[in-house]
């Protein structure tokens, strides 16, 4: 069982199910890729390249648009994209 699950098969990044170690091979529909990036549960990889501005999509819908470029296999998260409904999306206090 892989440690990433597509949620849905228009999803163009795919979560982690199980904390994954840089280094750790990862088969993306039929291509071995090697981490670069330690992976905590809940976090998402690219399924391909992703360009900047183009949106990254979850449960078929999409959450957010890439500021960052990435390869396959590349962390997904609040460094490389924003949200799209949200005019911040972090965990830090603002006060």
């Amino acid at each position: 069982m892989s440690n990433f699950i597509l949620l849905h098969p228009a999803d163009n990044v795919l979560i982690c199910r199980k904390q994954t170690a840089a280094g750790s091979d990862v088969e993306l529909d039929g291509m071995k890729i090697v981490l670069r990036n330690d992976m905590l549960v809940g976090h998402k990889i690219a399924r391909h390249a992703l360009n900047i501005g183009d949106k990254v999509m979850k449960y078929g819908a999409p959450i957010g648009s890439m500021t960052a470029a990435v390869e396959a296999g590349g962390h997904v998260h609040l460094h490389n994209m924003k949200s799209d409904y949200l005019d911040t999306h972090t965990r830090e206090v603002v006060s």
